[in-house]
């Protein structure tokens, strides 16, 4: 099977990637990260990555979350369930990820950026609402009451 064309070996692939996000908030602020890499490069979303063969959906949030932003959580049920469908100018699907938000506890940690982060902090809600969120992180706070919709 194919492993995609593109550099990161994510783009143009022949089935989607299943991804996931961990939405932690402590004290009021939710932990946001600015993406370093495409898709979204530079807007900020909730911290996650790609699910690696043999570990559970719940896992993979955990160790993603550590490994971009040095914080360590705990996941609990899944909040958001969503497909990420990017075409090119030509219409081929460049990207394609079912990506799974779980809500998860906080258990330590200071947030830095790492792996594919440019930048990792705590926002509070009038900070998380001016920054340049992706699309799907803006109707996700939005939804969650964490933000005002801006309409």
């Amino acid at each position: 099977m194919s492993e995609g064309t593109g550099q990161s070996g994510r783009e143009y692939r022949e089935l989607p990637r299943v991804g996931v996000g961990a939405i932690v908030i402590r004290e009021g602020r939710i932990l946001l990260v600015k993406r370093a890499s495409s898709p979204g490069k530079g807007f900020w979303a909730i911290p996650g990555g790609l699910v690696e063969l043999g570990e559970t959906v719940r896992e993979a949030a955990e160790r993603e979350l550590l490994e971009e932003t040095g914080v360590s959580v705990r996941a609990k049920e899944a909040f958001c369930i969503f497909d990420f469908i990017d075409r090119d100018p030509d219409g081929q699907i460049k990207y394609h990820y079912i990506i799974i938000d779980f809500e998860a506890d906080y258990l330590g940690g200071d947030p830095k950026a790492a792996d594919d982060a440019s930048d990792a902090r705590w926002v509070a809600p009038d900070e998380a609402a001016a920054l340049n969120l992706s699309p799907t992180t803006r109707k996700l706070l939005t939804q969650m009451k964490f933000i005002e919709d801006r309409v």
